[in-house]
């Protein structure tokens, strides 16, 4: 029997680590060819070597998205390559912690580069060929997934910028969802709480040791492949249902 993604083609941004790459790999698993996007290329060619040994189908595509040109190259050479694309992921995200007075200016340009424009721009390049598959077999219905986090939903001391971001994630799915979703693009949002991946580990030391690492030391916090598990389950519904939001916390996060 074919699996629930068989005969479609997925694009995950974010894909050389964390939650990107836990989803390719689910995304695979059932049945997807599976465009990987990010700029660490030997992480990618290790993930696709490790689909491919798996039965899948992986194109490793190394890109800056946040590059509007490099964003719009990747779509394309996922639709040429695979003929199709059927569902997007961005999953691409930066987290950089700290108060906003005396903050580092460019720390909040590469987050709203990176959380807010290159999740824009890949969005654009994909929407065309999105509706496109809507209207095709196997499915007749194809996905966007933004990952946003529940730094989208409850606003603290220390992550304006972050929680701007994500705010911003929110509210832009949500007007994307009521735009597209009755022409069987559905577009949810997945807000996870604290997930064990590099997300923290770009921030100043000084962050990390007051802000990020006693939550990691006090908190059994989420895998990866819980977030992509809540992915592959959003992606998998019968065309009459769309899901278009899925919070993930751990139990023990308040």
């Amino acid at each position: 029997m074919a699996s629930k993604l068989t005969g479609t083609v997925a694009l995950v941004t974010g894909a050389s680590s964390g939650i990107g790459a836990a989803t390719a790999r689910r995304l695979a698993e059932h049945g997807a060819d599976v465009a990987l996007v990010a700029r660490r290329k030997d992480r990618l060619e290790d993930l696709a070597a490790e689909i491919d040994k798996a039965g899948g189908a992986a194109l490793v595509v190394a890109a800056d998205i946040t590059d509007r040109a490099q964003a719009e190259q990747a779509v394309a050479r996922a639709v040429d390559r695979f003929g199709r694309l059927d569902t997007l992921v961005n999953n691409a995200g930066l987290m950089l912690l700290g108060p906003v007075v005396g903050a580092d200016a460019e720390e909040w340009d590469r987050m709203i580069a990176i959380n807010i424009q290159g999740l824009l721009y890949t969005t654009r390049a994909a929407l065309p060929h999105l509706l496109r598959a809507a209207d095709e077999r196997p499915r007749q219905v194809a996905d966007i997934v933004n990952i946003s986090s529940i730094a989208g939903r409850v606003a603290w001391n220390g992550y304006g910028v972050y929680n701007l971001t994500k705010f911003g994630v929110n509210g832009f799915t949500e007007s994307l969802r009521q735009e597209v979703t009755q022409r069987h693009v559905r577009v949810g949002v997945v807000e996870p709480g604290g997930v064990a991946t590099e997300l923290g580990s770009h921030n100043k030391p000084e962050v990390r040791t007051e802000m990020i690492d006693p939550f990691y030391e006090q908190t059994d916090v989420l895998a990866p492949e819980d977030i992509a598990d809540g992915v592959a389950y959003m992606v998998t519904r019968p065309r009459h249902a769309a899901i278009s939001e899925l919070w993930i916390m751990p139990t023990d996060q308040a």
